[in-house]
């Protein structure tokens, strides 16, 4: 805990985060203006509103649940070049209920929205409330996309996360999350379009959706896998165009957006 103490006496930049806020800001960027609502879990402190304000810029309804006792969530990242370091502590992000999601004002926005994005983070948090959501959208037949967010997430919360693939309609993840799926799941796999192939055909609930798989590999090319009406899997590669390090100013958060352009880009194609 003394990292974050250190870190504001060295000139720290305050920049609003999260996984799934930092997608949402993205889609609002790309998306016409009030597109985009994100729910999380907040600590009533100066922090939450500064995450409000940073929303609030970005044109991103929020409907936070604020809890009295933890403090609001904070990463510290440590860069080198162009290299990184994350220390996160979760607080108040960890106590997300699934009773906040269900109250009327919150759900009625839920029932509006047209499309859903979780991060793979909150598997961690509540189960409930993504199952919820994915209910919802396999009920109505509206698109619900899911990032793998990071490689602990198949390796150690391996059963929630097989609670929530079938519901998925998109599902991002990068090439070592995708490795790590594979390995947990015992598939014997290490080829990534193989992969991507293989998470298309998982069971899905809403049979009237294709399922979507994206696995981004930096500057590889991406992986796309698309399931076709008569059953089989349609797999594709779309080259990165790669930047001189030199233009390169930070990569924090980078992903996020990737995640958020490649995911309208199918989504106006479907």
């Amino acid at each position: 805990m003394g990292l974050y103490e250190d870190l504001q006496k060295r000139n720290a930049k305050y920049i609003a985060g999260g996984a799934a806020q930092n997608t949402a800001r993205g889609a609002q960027y790309i998306l016409p203006d009030n597109s985009v609502v994100y729910i999380g879990c907040v600590g009533k402190d100066k922090y939450a509103d500064q995450l409000q304000e940073a929303c609030n810029k970005a044109g991103v309804r929020t409907e936070y649940r604020i809890d009295e006792t933890q403090p609001t969530g904070k990463c510290g990242v440590v860069i080198t070049g162009h290299n990184r370091s994350m220390v996160t502590h979760l607080a108040a992000a960890n106590e997300y209920k699934l009773d906040h999601l269900k109250q009327p004002q919150v759900w009625s926005l839920v029932e509006k929205a047209q499309v859903y994005y979780v991060g793979g983070f909150h598997l961690t948090v509540c189960v409930p409330a993504i199952l919820a959501l994915a209910e919802e959208a396999a009920s109505k037949n509206k698109p619900f996309v899911f990032s793998l967010s990071a490689p602990f997430i198949p390796q150690f919360f391996k059963d929630q996360l097989d609670s929530v693939v079938p519901y998925t309609d998109y599902l991002i993840g990068n090439e070592t999350e995708a490795l790590a799926f594979s390995e947990s799941h015992e598939w014997g796999i290490t080829d990534i379009p193989d992969i991507a192939k293989k998470l298309a055909t998982l069971e899905k609930k809403n049979t009237k959706r294709s399922r979507i798989v994206i696995i981004t590999q930096g500057t590889l090319p991406t992986v796309t896998a698309v399931t076709k009406a008569d059953g089989s899997v349609e797999v594709k590669e779309y080259p990165v165009r790669e930047i001189s390090k030199d233009k390169i100013n930070d990569t924090t958060g980078a992903g996020y957006v990737y995640h958020c352009q490649t995911c309208i880009k199918q989504l106006t194609h479907s």
